[in-house]
């Protein structure tokens, strides 16, 4: 698949045991002579490092490096976008997003650690993975060499992959049949590739793994209640628990209510447009619940001016500018307005919907007395009238010019569908 001008004597590979860098094992020490240490992160995905060490040996690695790495992932990355409430193009939760840093940083440091002089990764040239790996590598360490395969080799599908991988007598699961792409933890499971990439084309339902189809969702509702404790989740129905468990027990309880599938077509950093399908049933909850914490516990100005911090906030997670000062500025805006944001948010789970059922918090600015449509003692309604000719002062100036002749408005123009 040709060779490299520049050898590398020793590769640090972000492995996944999946199609793509089974085969680029292989595929480095032929056409690198590198000795190649694959690394592999837990962080939730489970089943999937079963028998990934065997695996990685038996394909050429020197060792297979696999860390639980769920706790750091959870309190460093899944939390502080949870607390900036930063969803990417209004749908997603950005998974994949904040992964690739945590696995880039630790590939890193390995590498460092075992004397490496390059890292590798699995991602295609037309992805945004690529770009989320390649600036944490610049960040945390830019004399070490980055070697792309998906960049380098003749290979074009996954059906050559498929080839590959045969002719080399390499184990996998992927077939021609089945050719989705997915990337799992413990925050989300993707899904792109195959019939996806036809927009129109409904997903199958066999695709889905940790949620029900909200037709096979319980006929009867679920209640849940999740406690925050300066934005972040601290329990679930009165029960305190870490983090991990949390988003592992709502998970389970979101997934069996049919909560959190998320089908999408999103601009890509590289610029195209791809569709992908996510499930997020504990992330959903958590966002739900913690937006709503917030609408009670933050005031308008800050509220308002917090919504357009999430979508900066989710911008640069997505394009992998983790590692980044403004990153790091953002948060530090997050932290000072999460102090606010204890209390409990209740939720009603049924067939695939989350409706809010309640929220409480000692730091809420609701004010029953304030609210109320009965006769209150500390709202003099006529004050509004003054209010509203000072706020409406502008609009009363271009009325004005408009009946005068002066300048015309198009207010009073009726246009109606024909």
């Amino acid at each position: 698949i040709g060779g490299m001008s520049a050898k590398a004597r020793k590769v640090v590979l972000a492995y996944s045991g999946g199609l793509d860098t089974s085969i680029i094992i292989p595929w480095l020490k032929e056409n690198y002579g590198a000795e190649v240490i694959a690394f592999a992160a837990d962080i939730g995905q489970g089943s999937e490092l079963t028998g990934l060490e065997e695996k990685a040996i038996k394909t050429g690695a020197s060792k297979c490096i696999i860390e639980d790495l769920r706790e750091e992932f959870v309190s460093e990355f899944v939390l502080p976008t949870l607390r900036a409430g930063a969803i990417y193009e209004r749908k997603y939760l950005l998974g994949t997003s904040f992964a690739r840093p945590l696995i880039a940083r630790r590939q890193v440091e390995i590498a460092e650690r075992e004397g490496a002089d390059a890292v590798s990764h699995g991602c295609t040239g037309k992805g945004n993975d690529q770009v989320r790996f390649e600036l944490a590598y610049k960040a945390l360490n830019p004399k070490l060499r980055v070697i792309a395969p998906w960049r380098e080799w003749t290979i074009r599908s996954r059906e050559d992959e498929i080839d590959y991988a045969h002719e080399h007598k390499i184990p996998i699961t992927a077939t021609k049949e089945k050719i989705y792409s997915e990337d799992r933890n413990i925050w989300h499971l993707s899904h792109e590739g195959g019939i996806l990439e036809d927009p129109w084309a409904e997903p199958e339902e066999s695709m889905y793994v940790l949620t029900v189809s909200p037709e096979k969702a319980p006929d009867k509702p679920r209640y849940v209640e999740i406690e925050f404790e300066s934005g972040n989740p601290v329990a679930v129905d009165g029960t305190r628990m870490e983090p991990v468990q949390i988003i592992e027990l709502l998970n389970k309880i979101g997934g069996e209510h049919g909560i959190g599938r998320s089908d999408l077509v999103e601009n890509r950093l590289v610029g195209m447009k791809s569709r992908g399908v996510y499930e997020t049933p504990g992330g959903t909850l958590l966002m739900t619940a913690h937006r709503e914490l917030e609408s009670i516990t933050l005031d308008k100005a800050t509220l308002h001016y917090k919504d357009l911090v999430a979508g900066k906030y989710a911008e640069l997670v997505y394009n992998g500018q983790w590692f980044t000062p403004l990153r790091y500025a953002l948060d530090a805006f997050t932290d000072s307005v999460q102090t606010r944001v204890n209390g409990s948010v209740r939720l009603k789970l049924y067939k695939g919907n989350v409706i809010i059922a309640g929220r409480k918090s000692p730091n809420s600015l609701y004010r029953e007395d304030l609210a109320t449509f009965a006769q209150d003692a500390i709202y003099n309604q006529k004050e509004a009238e003054g209010f509203i000719n000072l706020f409406g002062l502008p609009t009363k100036v271009e009325g004005l010019l408009d009946l005068a002749g002066t300048r015309k408005t198009p207010y009073r123009e009726r246009k109606y569908r024909k």
